[in-house]
């Protein structure tokens, strides 16, 4: 995106003291400041599509069955081609464009334990792959020692258990402070823990997370007592520390760019403009890249989670990788479930597109910033994620207390999606489940989630419903219009 002339001639003076270049901070009405320091336009192969300036206002939810042209999709084969269009739009203007599969994804077995019970198995192993296979990360596998191969669930956290534990990048200069992260430039605080997540998630799924060492003794010990909900339920466990795909820092380089870029996947792919959400959700396709090898794992069954940003960069991940049986995010908030439509100023929702820019403009593609204050001229909403994943399965994952998890916004996304879910026969595949929490991942979420695989994935007959919203809202009847509307 190229940003606008007045933005582009900033004089930005540099405090050698500090080491930060920054604009001074006005509030801005309702948009960017416009002395907002500018990113640097990278030019992907993707090409360009119409910016915010071009595009009319559309309060409504953008239909996923109208082509760009105005044609009506009514058959599957038709859908094959409308998909294209949207996987497009959702890389240009949403998560930004990842470079293609690097084919040559390998794993080298670090070590294995047995639990002391005999019940399970955890493995280390390292992949490696990308250009001369320098780019790579440990995952930790957590397997039943029972017959398989088993259904597995990829899930993100810190380092896994004897893994090699990464330096990491400081946080950027005003990160996790409610402020406009572009109105800076240069260092910030002290590098995050080596292994660690500079700017954890709320929550998390359960499981234990550390450095190399990980737990003390042996990790399949505790890895078996605190995944026994999965691991009992015959499900394998992935590990990975998403950091290691990409930093999650809003630190930027003398020149405006994000510092995310010059480690990790990054500096590999210097002409694509993926945002760390899409990098995440790279690095869960090279997991499966690898897991497709593994006599341990039913390929066929992959299931992906995450919490809070993970938890969006596993329906990203959901959207963009076919071989992704069930995608299972929890409490995604703003950019994730969650029309951005019904996510606006005013909804009573705590995180709308305008702050997710605000606070958050290193998950995303540089080309969704020009529309903070302009939600309704978006091309698309994130219930096309949701269409994307169609007709694998995919189940909402929210709590009831969860303010971010705003209930409004997944309903409206939830009905937005259906159509296309229907045309393709899978409306049992669309699924919510609203635990008793707020921003977390309990075992109430895992419950859920299995149950949701027991019936979509292993066609067992559930009793229990996938289409429960808190009380006041029904699934069915029509969604109000966004608030101010």
């Amino acid at each position: 995106m190229k940003p606008p002339l007045s933005r582009l001639s900033l004089a930005l003076p540099v405090f050698l003291a500090t080491g930060l270049a920054f604009a001074q901070t006005a509030a801005p009405a309702d948009g960017p400041d416009p002395r907002e320091i500018p990113l640097p336009p990278i030019n992907t192969p993707l090409g360009r599509l119409p910016g915010v300036g071009e595009l009319p206002v559309h309060p409504e939810m953008p239909d996923a069955l109208t082509m760009n042209d105005g044609t009506k999709i009514t058959t599957p084969a038709q859908w094959l081609k409308r998909r294209e269009e949207i996987r497009r739009i959702l890389e240009y203007y949403a998560v930004g464009q990842a470079p293609p599969p690097p084919g040559n994804v390998k794993g080298r077995e670090l070590s294995s334990q047995v639990s002391a019970d005999g019940t399970a198995r955890y493995r280390l192993i390292h992949l490696s792959f990308g250009p001369e296979e320098k780019l790579g990360f440990d995952i930790g596998l957590l397997a039943p020692t029972s017959a398989g191969p088993f259904p597995a669930v990829i899930s993100p956290g810190n380092t896994p258990p004897g893994g090699t534990a990464v330096p990491r990048q400081g946080n950027g200069p005003n990160q996790g402070r409610g402020e406009d992260v572009l109105m800076l430039v240069g260092r910030g605080g002290p590098p995050a823990a080596p292994g660690g997540t500079a700017t954890p998630a709320a929550g998390g799924a359960p499981g234990a997370r550390g450095g190399r060492g990980g737990t003390g003794g042996n990790p399949a010990d505790t890895l078996a007592r605190t995944n026994a909900t999965p691991l009992a339920h015959g499900f394998a466990v992935v590990l990975f520390n998403n950091n290691d795909c990409g930093e999650d820092t809003t630190l930027r380089n003398a020149d405006g760019s994000w510092a995310y870029r010059n480690t990790s996947f990054y500096p590999a792919y210097p002409n694509y403009d993926w945002g760390l959400l899409r990098g995440w959700a790279w690095g869960v396709s090279r997991i499966i890249d690898y897991l497709e090898t593994d006599a341990v794992v039913d390929k066929a069954k992959i299931i992906v989670t995450g919490v809070s940003r993970t938890g969006k960069s596993a329906l990203v991940a959901g959207a963009f990788d076919d071989r992704i049986a069930l995608t299972a995010p929890v409490v995604t908030g703003g950019g994730g479930i969650g029309a951005y439509r019904f996510s606006m100023k005013g909804s009573g929702a705590s995180e709308s597109l305008d702050l997710m820019e605000k606070k958050y403009p290193n998950w995303w593609s540089p080309n969704l910033h020009e529309f903070w204050g302009q939600t309704e001229k978006l091309p698309f909403d994130t219930h096309w994620y949701l269409a994307l994943i169609a007709p694998r399965a995919v189940i909402a994952l929210e709590g009831l207390t969860d303010n971010v998890s705003f209930a409004p916004a997944v309903r409206a996304s939830w009905l937005a999606v259906q159509p296309v879910f229907a045309l393709l026969g899978a409306t049992d595949r669309l699924g919510v489940n609203y635990a008793n929490h707020a921003h977390a991942f309990t075992n109430e979420d895992w419950e859920a989630m299995l149950a949701f695989a027991d019936q979509n994935l292993l066609g067992k007959k559930i009793s229990r419903p996938f289409d429960q919203f808190p009380a006041g809202l029904s699934a069915a009847a029509a969604p109000a219009a966004p608030a101010g509307k």
